[in-house]
């Protein structure tokens, strides 16, 4: 594309936009960190978003940006990059994000986003703009973060239970009550790294399509510390609608179980993002939740409101697809 056929202004106003989605993302998956340690009441919840929120900035200083260059540069095809994209793009996941935030659905910001490229892509060349290789890989860890946040932390709830079972009810709690600030902190940090970089990508293709930087450069230095940043802030201002779906909602749970749905999650989350994988906080939380809460008993788990979050998973790329679509053909009589 022409790169200076994008304006200094349009830049500036795109990057904002693209930090008030990054904003919105940790106040809509707030819940995804504060819910099991404000369910189990270990923290009340102002304590738990200020807990949380300083680990997801602290990511900056733990995980490399593989997760961000996926975003950037293997969801779509660098040369249809234009601000029309990333501005349908940005859109379409906000929108969904405010849908679901407003009906309480713990959907997913990262899949809105990845979505609105796609919906964005097409709507400019067509199917041909799109990278099979990275959205496959996305696609597959639909699957394979709340399976394995599911199994890690039901393993984890059955490895305890044994550990302990000669341990009193009242020293269980007691115990769990103290490391599930440990898992928070880790769950929090996992979050942070995987969820902010996803706006870092965003932000690294409009400077690739501008000019401003090249395909092989580090991400600038502002650009990382500001989406650190705006999510942390996010988190801190907290989605409360979502927290009582994921704290209690799914399944009641003890300290002991919401470490364990805590840290089969931020294990979860390590790994993919040391892979450089764009997946779900929220798809990766709620499976190990249900995780904790199948090892009790098929009746501990609430299926018909895990049902309701599943569906909300399958809409939300179609669904922020044909608003990103929509967005980016509003978008060329805006920024012509």
């Amino acid at each position: 594309m022409d790169q200076v056929s994008i304006s200094l202004g349009v830049i500036v106003l795109l990057v904002a936009v693209a930090l008030i989605f990054d904003f919105m993302n940790g106040f809509h998956d707030a819940a995804n960190s504060i819910a099991t340690v404000v369910s189990t009441r270990v923290l009340k919840p102002y304590q738990a978003v200020a807990w949380a929120a300083f680990f997801n900035f602290v990511a900056l200083f733990v995980f490399q940006l593989k997760v961000a260059t996926t975003v950037g540069q293997g969801i779509i095809d660098a040369p249809v990059v234009d601000h029309h994209i990333v501005f349908g793009a940005l859109i379409g996941a906000i929108a969904w994000n405010i849908i679901t935030w407003y009906y309480g659905l713990p959907s997913s910001s990262s899949h809105a986003l990845i979505g609105g490229l796609i919906g964005a892509a097409v709507a400019k060349s067509g199917a041909a703009a799109l990278q099979s290789a990275g959205i496959y890989k996305t696609l597959i860890f639909i699957v394979v973060s709340p399976t394995l946040g599911f199994l890690l932390a039901g393993l984890l709830m059955v490895a305890v239970a044994w550990i302990c079972r000669r341990t009193t009810p009242a020293k269980v709690d007691r115990w769990f009550r103290r490391l599930q600030l440990v898992s928070a902190a880790a769950y929090s940090l996992g979050h942070g790294g995987n969820d902010a970089q996803k706006t870092m990508g965003i932000i690294l293709m409009l400077l690739i399509a501008a000019g401003m930087t090249g395909p092989k450069d580090p991400i600038p230095m502002w650009v990382v510390v500001s989406c650190y940043a705006a999510i942390a802030l996010g988190t801190l201002f907290g989605g409360w609608r979502i927290v009582r779906t994921m704290g209690q909602k799914i399944t009641k749970l003890k300290p002991v179980g919401g470490f364990c749905a805590e840290t089969g999650g931020a294990m979860t989350l390590f790994l993919a993002t040391t892979m450089g994988i764009p997946v779900s906080t929220t798809h990766t939380i709620t499976g190990s939740i249900v995780g904790v809460g199948s090892t009790q008993s098929v009746s501990a788990v609430r299926w018909g409101v895990a049902g309701n979050i599943v569906l909300a998973w399958i809409l939300t790329i179609p669904c922020s697809a044909a608003m990103a679509a929509l967005a980016w053909w509003v978008s060329l009589s805006l920024f012509p």
